[in-house]
C-alpha cells in the first residue's frame, strides 16, 4: 500500500538531501519477497510521485538495493526507515549500502502500517474510529492479527497511532492564499487515500493557472453516517497527513461540515467546490449537501477517470484475505528470527570478553 507512514517516511528522507529518488518495486517482486501487493504496480508509480517530497520515481526498482543501483541514479546514499527489510531467504536487502558507509535511516512511523490498516478492513470492527472505546474483539486482535506463534514483533505488529500538532506542522504547508490564486475547495472522507484520490485532486488542480487547493474532511462518525459499515476505516486524523501529503493540496479542514455553508464559503473566500463522480447522500435533514455552491453558480462536477473506490480496496483485500493473513504471519516469523540472529550475534563478542 501507499499510507502517511511512507509519506512521514519520504519527508524524512528528502530533508536529509536535495533531491529525493523514490525506487518502487513491481507486483512480482512484492509477491516473492512480501506477499499479494494491495495497490498494483502502476497505481503506485502515481501515488508515490504524487507525493509532495518526491522529486523523482523509479519503477520496477529491484527489491534489494545496491551500489549499482546507487550510482546508477547518481544518488550519495540510500534512506530507509529503522524497521528492517528482509529477502525471501532473510537477509538485509540493505547489506552491501551499509557495508559502504551509504545508508541512512529515518523513523519509522508509529501506530500505522499496512498491516494494521489491513487488519482493520477485515476485522469489520468501528473500533478505530475516534471517540470510541476499544472493544476487547479489536484489542484482541491487535495483540494478535498477523502474530506468528511465539513472539512479538516491533515492526509488523499493531499499535495505535497518537496524532500531535507537531506532526501536522510537519506535513502542512503553511501557506495562506495569494492574491491572484484560484481557492478551490472539495469536501469528502478521503478513506485509504487512493489512485481516485489522486486523479480527483489533480483534476482539480488543473483547473486553474494558479490553484490553491483546499479539502475538507468529515468526522469519522459522520463519515460513518453516509458511508455505513465499519467505514472510515482510517481515523480523522489518519486522514488528515494522508491528504496534508498529496501535492495538489495546499489546506486541509480537520472535521469539516457535511454542507458546504454560506459561512464555510465565506471564511476561506472559495472561488470554486468541486466534488467527484460518487453518490452525493443529502445532509441530516435531507437537503443537499452541495446547495450553497450550486445556488452561486460555483459548483462543478469532475470525473477523475479512476474506477478505483475505498469499497474497491477493501473488496481486494477481502478476496485474499488467507493469503494476507498468512502474509503477515510469515513476515513476522523471518523478521524475529533475524532479531534472533543478531541478538546471539551482539551476546557473543560479550560472551568471549567475560
Amino acid at each position: 500500500m501507499v499510507h502517511y507512514g511512507h509519506s512521514n517516511q519520504l519527508r524524512q528522507a528528502r530533508a536529509m538531501g536535495d533531491y529525493l529518488i523514490v525506487g518502487v518495486h513491481t507486483d512480482e517482486e512484492i509477491a516473492k519477497h512480501k506477499g499479494p501487493p494491495v495497490f498494483t504496480q502502476e497505481e503506485r508509480y502515481k501515488m508515490v510521485q504524487a507525493i509532495k517530497w518526491v522529486d523523482e520515481v523509479v519503477p520496477a526498482a529491484p527489491y534489494v538495493t545496491t551500489l549499482e543501483t546507487l550510482d546508477k541514479h547518481n544518488c550519495d546514499f540510500c534512506v530507509h526507515g529503522n524497521d528492517i527489510t528482509l529477502t525471501v531467504d532473510g537477509r538485509d536487502t540493505y547489506e552491501e549500502v551499509k557495508q559502504a558507509g551509504r545508508y541512512r535511516e529515518c523513523k519509522r512511523t508509529q501506530g500505522v502500517s499496512t498491516t494494521d490498516l489491513v487488519g482493520r478492513m477485515l476485522l469489520v470492527t468501528k473500533a478505530h474510529h475516534s471517540g470510541q472505546e476499544m472493544s476487547s474483539e479489536y484489542r484482541e486482535y491487535a495483540d494478535s492479527f498477523g502474530k506468528c506463534p511465539g513472539g512479538r514483533d516491533p515492526w509488523t505488529g499493531v499499535s495505535q497511532f497518537l496524532q500531535t500538532s507537531q506532526k501536522i506542522i510537519q506535513f502542512a504547508s503553511g501557506k495562506e492564499p495569494q492574491p491572484g490564486e484560484t481557492v478551490i475547495y472539495v469536501a469528502g472522507a478521503f478513506d485509504l487515500f487512493h489512485i481516485g484520490h489522486v486523479d480527483f485532486l489533480e483534476k482539480v488542480y488543473r483547473l486553474a493557472e494558479r490553484p490553491y487547493v483546499i479539502a475538507g474532511l468529515h468526522f469519522d462518525q459522520e463519515v460513518n453516517r453516509y458511508k455505513g459499515k465499519n467505514y472510515p476505516i482510517m481515523t480523522l486524523h489518519e486522514r488528515t497527513l494522508s491528504v496534508l501529503a498529496c501535492r495538489y493540496v495546499s489546506e486541509v479542514v480537520i472535521g469539516a461540515p457535511y454542507s458546504v455553508t454560506a459561512e464555510l464559503l465565506g471564511h476561506f473566500k472559495v472561488d470554486l467546490v468541486c466534488h467527484g463522480k460518487t453518490e452525493v447522500v443529502p445532509d441530516r435533514d435531507g437537503s443537499d449537501p452541495y446547495q450553497e455552491p450550486k445556488r452561486r453558480g460555483i459548483f462543478r462536477q469532475m470525473d477523475s477517470g479512476s474506477d478505483l473506490t475505498t469499497d474497491l480496496i477493501v473488496q481486494r483485500i477481502i478476496k485474499n484475505r488467507l493469503e494476507y493473513e498468512a502474509r503477515n504471519q510469515k513476515k513476522e516469523a523471518k523478521e524475529l528470527a533475524f532479531l534472533e540472529a543478531r541478538r546471539q550475534q551482539e551476546a557473543q563478542p560479550a560472551a568471549e570478553n567475560a
